[in-house]
């Protein structure tokens, strides 16, 4: 059967590791209090929630996380897991939450005075700096007794990682982003950098491509992806190079070349830069 481990961080403060490697479903069943939020992050395969005995339910996906949230009515947790599928679970209270956030409380839409009444369902797009965070927790290699100050760490890292999110396309921070037209040209210019990843295209040729001046580009990119074009492709070619290494397909000569650096030397610098270990390291960490 499939596996989860509960770690209690803090009082209501809950992270849940889930790792089903089995070809079957695995279920999940807890109460949850409504004083608690609930992040929940898919690394791989599928899940699913199952609300009011099963007359609702709400989809968990690979590289998506889902916030649930609701004052007025417990979520208790029943997640059907499928097969072959990893996630990571965050339960904490609105209270201890809001501590964190004390002095920018507003900054978050449901802490605000008029929403923290309100129910939230929302999906999200797992960043590449979250699903490394996540992926630690299923392959760090530590001493048992430091477990719960490891899982404490990434536990505060991801719920940063989750609210460090670029502005709202739609706010009064950049006008230009307002047009809808704008913002399908700035994801257009990501899966132009992420398809030619190996030999991705100058800037000037990028904003041509999508049919923006460089300056455009440039903040709307920022404003969408919370980072410059090459510091966002970058993270996600050292992410893709990861899974490949996680596959067990390549070795790290093959996936530098795939993602588009001439030597392995260049490859694995860039790794550690983003990882802290060499590519090596990374592999044989996964065996043991």
């Amino acid at each position: 059967m499939g596996s989860h481990e509960e770690i209690k961080i803090e009082n209501d403060f809950y992270l849940i590791r889930f790792q089903n490697d089995t070809n079957e479903m695995f279920v999940f069943q807890r109460p949850v209090h409504t004083d608690l939020i609930q992040f929940h992050y898919g690394l791989k395969g599928k899940a699913k929630f199952i609300f009011n005995q099963g007359t609702y339910a709400l989809d968990l996906v690979e590289e998506k996380s889902l916030l649930l949230y609701n004052p007025q009515k417990e979520l208790p947790v029943h997640l059907e897991i499928g097969p072959n599928s990893w996630m990571i679970s965050v339960l904490i209270s609105i209270k201890k939450l809001h501590t964190l956030f004390s002095n920018e409380a507003e900054h978050i839409p449901f802490l605000s005075a008029e929403n923290k009444e309100k129910k939230y369902y929302t999906e999200d797009d797992i960043t590449p700096s979250m699903a490394i965070v996540l992926n630690q927790l299923f392959h760090y290699n530590l001493n048992s007794s430091i477990k719960n100050l490891y899982y404490k760490g990434k536990g505060y890292e991801l719920l940063s990682l989750y609210f460090n999110r670029s502005e709202d396309p739609n706010s009064d921070h950049c006008p230009f982003l307002i047009d809808e037209e704008n913002v399908a040209k700035i994801k257009k210019a990501k899966e132009i950098v992420i398809s030619n990843m190996a030999e991705p295209p100058g800037l000037q040729e990028l904003s041509d491509m999508v049919g923006l001046t460089l300056k455009k580009l440039k903040t709307g990119f920022k404003q969408v992806y919370g980072d410059s074009v090459y510091s966002f492709l970058f993270d996600y070619k050292l992410e893709y190079a990861r899974k490949l290494l996680d596959s067990g397909t390549y070795n790290v000569n093959e996936v530098g070349v795939l993602i588009g650096y001439s030597t392995s030397s260049h490859f694995i610098s860039a790794f550690k830069k983003k990882f802290g270990t060499t590519p090596k390291k990374y592999l044989m960490s996964l065996s043991n």
